[in-house]
């Protein structure tokens, strides 16, 4: 029996500190085996199946199976994930965790436990549990225990080859982050990348399609709908091949409430075990759907110009990510349509977030408008192609020339007190 959803919600504004006021994490969607003789840790574990495991297939087994019947509930629900009460009989349930991880030597198990008995805890590692959790269970178990299976689940998948996922926020709208995506998918495709996929994850206002000149049929939201049953023809029929890579679409119209739905892993985790890079067009830095895509990315680029609103804007999306946990090492300041005699100098730049700036984009409009109605990127000899060739290198580890030096500081130093925290 699923899990009962929580009720979908339209995606809102944040409160003025954009801090909500109950942050939630999703570790996507699981087909979970519970064996649970006594059926009290499903009353115990089903608050966190629904907050942590939405829309999870739930098989429960409220007597201790044999091995036949086990491998039987295994092959035909394709489990991916099972909890095990190891406390009503000892015995028989290390008997089970040794069948277990015979028969599926990858699917994470977790332990349930009555009591801090390490000695046991110690006896059900060795027999196969990967994991355990102690009652009463709480969100500070649960939650690092999803953690480390979730890591572990997506490092075996594709025998351990995954994608590098590389994510781009805008600091706030028209900040160029969509643009500088589809040219860099296609640059990251030129420099090498033999399989390229580029995902818009905009579930409100996703442009990819229109910079492309695409008329989607399917959309991400068709892969999250068909998460369980994703396979290579399927996922074939849904993407669109454009400039040597493929492009999965937002859906044509807004998706409402998708914090409460639904997280990106169920379409990630497919794309990274089939390609070699995938970047990802996010259109907002807050809420759970970001937030999960941001902590998914091995590169974060945080997508900003050198005026003072969208500045400000990027001063307040590194305190949002820096409140929920992201890991400052993977995110990298892109200031967009920079301009050295116009707007705020890099050393301004760079002190208002106090981070280097990772690269710069030049104002290229004439490059930039002529591909838009082309339904093609910037040519790679005009300045904005040379910038994001520039950026792909850099991401690459290449040595790349700066695309613009810092104009003198000059009339500007009374800004550093204005974005000074």
């Amino acid at each position: 029996m699923a899990a009962p959803p929580r009720p979908p919600s339209v995606l809102g504004c944040l409160p003025n500190d954009m801090t909500p006021a109950t942050p939630t994490r999703s570790f996507g969607q699981w087909k979970i085996l519970l064996i649970s003789p006594r059926g009290t840790h499903h009353a115990e574990l089903t608050p966190f199946f629904s907050e942590f495991l939405p829309f999870s297939q739930i098989t429960e087994m409220k007597e201790y199976p044999t091995r036949q019947n086990l491998g039987d509930t295994l092959q035909a629900n394709t489990i991916n994930l099972c909890f095990i009460d190891v406390s009503s009989n000892r015995e028989w349930a290390v008997g089970i965790l040794a069948d277990l991880a015979n028969l599926d030597s990858k699917l994470p198990i977790v332990a349930l436990h009555d009591g801090n008995d390490s000695d046991f805890i110690l006896r059900c590692l060795r027999q196969g549990a990967s994991e355990f959790l102690v009652s009463p269970i709480g969100e500070d178990q649960f939650v690092p225990m999803m953690e480390r299976v979730s890591a572990k689940h997506r490092s075996n998948r594709g025998g351990g080859a995954q994608a590098r996922l590389i994510v781009t926020l805008p600091a706030k709208g028209a900040c160029g982050a969509s643009t500088i995506s589809a040219a860099l998918a296609v640059q990251l495709r030129r420099s090498g990348a033999k399989r390229v996929l580029l995902v818009d994850l905009d579930p409100l206002a996703g442009t990819i399609s229109f910079q492309l000149k695409l008329r989607p049929t399917y959309s991400f939201m068709d892969a999250i709908t068909r998460a369980g049953t994703l396979d290579a023809d399927i996922w074939k029929g849904m993407v669109y091949s454009v400039q040597g890579i493929d492009v999965l679409p937002a859906p044509e119209k807004p998706v409402h409430g998708i914090d409460e739905m639904h997280d990106t892993s169920t379409v990630l985790d497919f794309a990274r075990s089939n390609y070699d890079v995938v970047v990802a067009d996010s259109g907002t830095a807050y809420g759970n759907w970001a937030l999960n895509l941001a902590r998914q990315s091995d590169d974060l680029l945080l997508i900003t110009t050198n005026e003072i609103p969208a500045l400000q804007s990027a001063q307040r999306v590194l305190t949002y990510l820096d409140r929920h946990r992201v890991d400052r090492s993977r995110i990298h300041i892109v200031v967009s349509r920079f301009q050295r005699d116009i707007g705020l100098s890099l050393q301004v730049i760079e002190a208002a977030l106090h981070t280097d700036v990772y690269h710069t984009v030049p104002a290229d409009p004439e490059s930039i408008q002529k591909a838009l109605v082309d339904g093609r990127q910037p040519a790679t000899g005009s300045p904005f192609g040379r910038s994001i060739a520039q950026l792909a290198d850099h991401l690459n580890g290449k040595e790349a020339s700066p695309a613009a030096a810092p104009p003198k500081s000059s009339g500007l130093a009374s800004l550093f007190s204005f974005f000074r925290k």
